[in-house]
Formats: C-alpha cells, sequence, structure tokens
C-alpha cells in the first residue's frame, strides 16, 4: 500500500510539473529583454506581433562635446541599474531634414532630436539565449559625410532580424564635426592625425560589437559590415584602413566606393586638410582649438557645405584608398556590391548639341568612342546619356572597378547586382526611376516604410533581395534554396544579377562605357 500510494504521489507530482510547463508557455512572453554590456545593463522592448527585440539608443562612446569635440571616441561613462533602450538616440548635427527630389520622410532623420551629442547605435535580435551565434550585420548610413542616422524608417531591422541575423545599425559624425583636420588637432594626437573623426566612431562601434554582441545572441567572429552611398563609401573606407583590420569578415557595399578617383569625394592630404581647416577657423574668428570648442554647434554647422571630404591622414588611412587597393592592401574578404539604374543627380540637362560638344572638349580624340557607349542622336538620347553618365562617374565605376580589383588579386569571391525596378511613382517621382538608394528598402524588406502604391512584384523582389542579403551575411554567398542563382564574379566573363521586375543573372550592362570611362581617367 505505502509503495502504490508513493507510485501515485510520483505520478500526481510529474503532471503537475507537466501542467505548471504548458501554462508557463502559453503564458505571454516577457514584452522585455535585459542583456548585460561592458558598460551596464540594457533592457530592450520587443516589438509589437513580433519575435523581434530592439535595443535603441546604446551609447557606445562618451558624447563628443566640449573638449571631446574632434576627438577620438571615449568609451562611455559605465551606468548603475538598467539602461532603458526604447529610444533612439539623437542624429548628428546636420541640416534640418526638409524632403527634397525624391526623398520623403522615410529617407530622412526625425527632426529632433539632433545633437553633437550622437554616438549611440541599435541592435535588432530574435536570439533566445546568448549562445546562439547568430550573424550579425552593421549598417552604416548614406548622406554624403553631411547628414544621415540611424533613425530613418527604411532602416528598420526588425525583417531581416526575423530572419535569423542580428542587426546593429551604427551613428557616426558628420559634416566639419566628424571630418576637421587643423594643425593643432594633429599636434594634440597621439598618431600624429587629424580630421577622420566619422570613421574612428564607425570604428569605435565596430569595437564595441566584437566585445558586446555575443551577449545579444550574435556571433563576433562573423560580422558582416554594409552600407549605402557615404556608408558604401565607408565600407572602402574600413577595408582600407590597417585600423579596422580583423573587425568584420564580410563587406557589402551599395553605391559607391573610393576605391577608384572619385570627383564627389575625395581624400585630400593632411596638409591640405589642415589647411581648410584653418581658414575655417579664420571664418569663426577662432585663434585656436580651445576656442573653436567653444563656439556653438550651430555656428560650425554653417560651415559644413556641399559633400564631405575625408583625410589622407596617415593612421586611419596611411595612403588613399585608390593607392592600397592598386597595391592590394585591403580586406580579402566575401564582397557583396553593386548599383542603381538611374541613380543619377543631373540638374540642368544639355541638349543633343550641347551634350556632344561636352563630349569634344572633355575627351578629344576619344570623343567618338565616348559618344558610342553615351549617344546623343536625339535631345531625348542625350538626356538618357546624361543619366547614364552620372550614374557611372558617382558611383558605378567604383564598385565595378572593385569587384575587378578582388576577382583578380583577392582570394574572396564577389558578387555584383545592378537594380533596375522602378518604385511605383507618381507625379513628380516618375522621372527618378530606379533611383539612388531605392533598392534599400528592398534589402531591409520594408516596404511597409515606403509610402508608394506597391504592387505584388515589389513584394517578391522585396523578399528576394532581403533573402540574398542574409544569405551572404549569414555564409558569404547570396545563394540559397529557391533563389535564382547568382554566379559570383569573374572579370572574363562579367556577369552580375540583375535585380528588378525579373531578377536574373546576365552580362553587366553598360560594361563598356565604364571600361572607357577608366581608361580615360588612367591616362589623364
Amino acid at each position: 500500500m505505502k509503495i502504490q500510494f508513493q507510485r501515485v504521489m510520483h505520478l500526481s507530482f510529474c503532471i503537475v510539473l507537466l501542467l505548471s510547463a504548458s501554462s508557463l508557455f502559453s503564458q505571454p512572453v516577457n514584452e522585455r529583454q535585459e542583456v548585460r554590456t561592458q558598460y551596464g545593463i540594457v533592457s530592450g522592448k520587443k516589438i509589437a506581433n513580433s519575435e523581434i527585440f530592439a535595443f535603441r539608443g546604446i551609447p557606445f562612446a562618451s558624447p563628443p562635446v566640449g573638449e571631446l569635440r574632434w576627438k577620438a571616441p571615449v568609451p562611455p561613462a559605465p551606468w548603475q541599474g538598467v539602461k532603458i533602450t526604447d529610444e533612439f538616440g539623437p542624429s548628428p548635427v546636420q541640416p534640418a531634414p526638409d524632403p527634397f527630389m525624391v526623398y520623403t520622410a522615410e529617407f530622412l532623420i526625425p527632426r529632433s532630436p539632433i545633437s553633437e551629442d550622437c554616438l549611440y547605435l541599435n541592435v535588432w535580435t530574435g536570439a533566445k539565449s546568448s549562445s546562439e551565434k547568430r550573424p550579425v550585420f552593421v549598417w552604416i548610413y548614406g548622406g554624403g559625410f553631411m547628414s544621415g542616422g540611424t533613425a530613418c524608417p527604411i532602416y528598420d531591422g526588425e525583417a531581416l532580424a526575423g530572419k535569423g541575423v542580428i542587426v546593429v545599425s551604427i551613428a557616426y559624425r558628420v559634416g566639419n564635426f566628424g571630418f576637421f583636420a587643423h594643425p593643432e588637432l594633429t599636434k594634440e594626437s597621439p598618431h600624429g592625425a587629424s580630421g577622420n573623426y566619422g570613421f574612428m566612431d564607425q570604428i569605435a562601434a565596430l569595437q564595441w560589437v566584437q566585445k558586446n554582441i555575443s551577449a545579444f545572441g550574435g556571433d563576433p567572429a562573423n560580422v558582416t559590415i554594409a552600407g549605402q552611398s557615404a556608408g558604401s563609401f565607408s565600407v572602402s573606407v574600413l577595408c582600407a584602413s590597417p585600423v579596422a583590420r580583423g573587425l568584420f569578415h564580410k563587406a557589402i557595399a551599395q553605391s559607391g566606393s573610393v576605391v577608384v578617383k572619385n570627383d564627389r569625394i575625395t581624400s585630400p592630404s593632411l596638409a591640405n586638410g589642415e589647411s581648410e581647416g584653418l581658414k575655417i577657423a579664420e571664418k569663426l574668428n577662432a585663434h585656436s582649438i580651445s576656442e573653436l570648442r567653444k563656439i556653438p554647434a550651430e555656428e560650425i554647422l554653417k560651415t559644413s557645405q556641399g559633400v564631405g571630404q575625408f583625410i589622407t591622414d596617415g593612421y586611419i588611412l596611411p595612403e588613399p584608398v585608390p593607392v592600397l587597393f592598386a597595391s592590394g592592401r585591403f580586406a580579402d574578404i566575401p564582397l557583396l556590391t553593386g548599383w542603381n539604374a538611374d541613380e543619377a543627380f543631373v540638374f540642368e540637362f544639355k541638349n543633343k548639341e550641347a551634350f556632344q560638344q561636352m563630349a569634344a572638349k572633355e575627351f578629344k580624340s576619344g570623343a567618338t568612342t565616348f559618344l558610342k557607349h553615351y549617344p546623343a542622336n536625339s535631345d531625348e538620347e542625350a538626356m538618357a546619356s546624361q543619366i547614364a553618365l552620372s550614374r557611372d562617374r558617382t558611383f558605378a565605376l567604383s564598385n565595378y572597378k572593385w569587384a575587378d580589383i578582388q576577382s583578380v588579386r583577392g582570394k574572396s569571391k564577389t558578387f555584383v547586382y545592378y537594380f533596375t525596378r522602378k518604385p511605383p511613382a507618381t507625379g513628380e517621382f516618375v522621372k527618378w526611376g530606379a533611383f539612388h538608394t531605392a533598392e534599400v528598402p528592398y534589402v531591409f524588406n520594408n516596404l511597409k516604410f515606403f509610402k508608394r502604391n506597391f504592387e505584388p512584384v515589389d513584394h517578391q523582389l522585396a523578399d528576394l533581395m532581403s533573402d540574398y542579403w542574409v544569405n551572404f551575411i549569414k555564409t558569404g554567398n547570396p545563394n540559397g534554396n529557391g533563389l535564382p542563382k547568382w554566379p559570383s564574379y569573374d572579370v572574363k566573363k562579367g556577369e552580375v544579377m540583375i535585380l528588378g521586375d525579373k531578377s536574373a543573372a546576365a552580362p553587366l550592362p553598360g560594361r563598356g562605357g565604364l571600361d572607357f570611362l577608366y581608361s580615360d581617367m588612367q591616362n589623364n
């Protein structure tokens, strides 16, 4: 009787345990998640109707204000207790984010907060434990090194994180807060350099990832850096910089690099950068760095114009990026790169006669060959050629040659895309076609933030592109089951993946024009 009683009690206890476990897993999942970083505990919030937790506004450096303006990022002060990270940190100081051209609010930072205190990053994770070792995707925003921020709606990381990667977006200083050289700054630097504080911010954020991302379920040994426009230029700089070596293992560069000469994004010598810094100080009536550091940010902002210039400073960049790449001194890692069909900035079109005259003046004996690649037999044809020429000179050529260099000099595979889908548009937006940045919402699978009347093909393309990108982040190869085959780039074959109404591998459109431009550039 005693033995039978014990068996009944044991069975009852097991049933209670099973019922308890069942009730535990049927209860709502905890809406918050706490993670211990090297500087303190952060608390992220579960996104509604999702399994992803978002940690927004994690400091990876001290505010670069006061005496820390124009200094390499300094680690943040450790904090006690739990830091709630539900809001993006302030965007870096820049002009007001007013919509312009095709760029509506979803492509821009919020109107506030904007501050020098801007060195924060964000993490989206679906990991249930710190032992999962999910691949890590680090996003670097664009903006011509003069604007941008992590809080742009199209950069939301939930959808990509839902496909099994950890998404991190990082901030960096822009304009004359991030790229300002001066003899006094060079003298006070332990590296004898100044001018590249924005890149130092990016490197500091990548160092934070190495030390902390495992606590969020990420794998610090499988980090992919990625960016678009100035973010893509940044990726090429980081791949060339010896200071960044080993902090990442794959690279994605969307629309732009400084692997070859680029007239819009230049990297003057340290001496030239210091000279420009002295001119800015003179405009501000400041006679020392001490005085400059006391000037309000709004006054410094007024001296930032055009497209940002970074410095060949001897530290972050010991030599210009094209020199480093040409000599094989770059990170030989898997690369995914490409550009968009219509990403041009032409504000005043020439008619066919004026375009032909420009060709004769600029290309001289090569004008006839130039006009074969960029024809101008009618005003309409001349307009299309001017769009293609602007696209090729500003963005396509540098990514194309990067793929060539990687294919010839590197051991790692490269994959090249050409984005041709024209997002549905009406009115003034129709003329922009597959514009600069148009691919980003597709990559992030974030069409819900992109206010257009999308068709089924757009959602199919967003699913396809985000799958390609996630596969590359995971393995260094975008291919996967059920996806159109994307061949690795071979300089002889020149095959790329066309991403558009129909997506398939094909010979690179316009390759002859790119080769002509590069040859002309080398000879002049």
